[in-house]
């Protein structure tokens, strides 16, 4: 089985982003993930911090990877998304035609960036999947700058979640060193069995210009643990 969404249609909708797809498409191949079929999600943090990855570009460059990515998991050439804060900001999504300066169109629209709260957003994906009656897993890309005001809702429903066919891959935007990640390393450490039935999440930091990560090594980081995880959730029967 091929890619979801063709080259050529790429091409014709969304010229930008054929040099991210043709990367995708090699990382993908790489991690023995070529014909995969998966429903993509972005979760966007739009806590108060944040702003200064909104006005360079950061997030929107983000959103533009993942949608490369996802045209050769999904069909239908649009990714949902979330943004959060305390609570959830806007639940839409970025499709291929009319990516470009997107976020902003979705931000302008926007009230007050608020502080980080995790399980809210995480609520909204789970449902909106359980909702889609999507057959193919979810492979959910979660960036944040900073750990959760309410860190045991967040890791009762990543294990929570662990019951359902859905990896969540997040992301870190920051000085590597800050303390603010300490959390997103133990989430991506959980135990299994005693915490949750299979490793569903993995993590990464993107550092401080998310910009500066190559497009070949962002992708080898959102992909390098999900076909792992994959072969743990056939053999407990939540993918077929």
């Amino acid at each position: 089985m091929g890619p979801a969404i063709s080259l050529s249609k790429v091409e014709q909708t969304a010229p930008a982003l054929v040099s991210l797809y043709k990367t995708a498409g090699v990382s993908l191949q790489k991690h023995g993930l070529s014909g995969a079929r998966a429903a993509v999600y972005l979760v966007v943090d739009y806590s108060g911090s944040m702003k200064p990855y909104y006005k360079d570009g950061s997030v929107q460059a983000l959103a533009d990877r993942v949608l490369g990515l996802s045209s050769h998991l999904d069909d239908d050439g649009r990714v949902p998304v979330v943004f959060f804060s305390t609570d959830i900001d806007a639940v839409t999504d970025i499709a291929l035609e009319g990516h470009r300066g997107r976020v902003d169109e979705i931000v302008a629209g926007l009230g007050h960036m608020g502080k980080t709260s995790y399980h809210l957003a995480m609520d909204a994906v789970i449902d909106h999947y359980l909702d889609s009656g999507a057959t193919a897993p979810a492979l959910v890309v979660f960036q944040t700058d900073g750990g959760p005001i309410n860190k045991l809702a967040a890791e009762r429903y990543l294990c929570k979640a662990a019951k359902l066919p859905m990896f969540w891959q997040f992301i870190g935007f920051g000085d590597p060193g800050s303390k603010q990640f300490e959390f997103l390393r133990k989430l991506d450490e959980l135990a299994v069995p005693q915490k949750r039935p299979i490793d569903n999440a993995g993590f990464f930091h993107a550092g401080s210009d998310p910009r500066q990560v190559s497009d070949a090594e962002l992708y080898d980081r959102l992909v390098g643990e999900f076909p792992v995880w994959l072969a743990a959730a056939r053999a407990q029967g939540l993918v077929r």
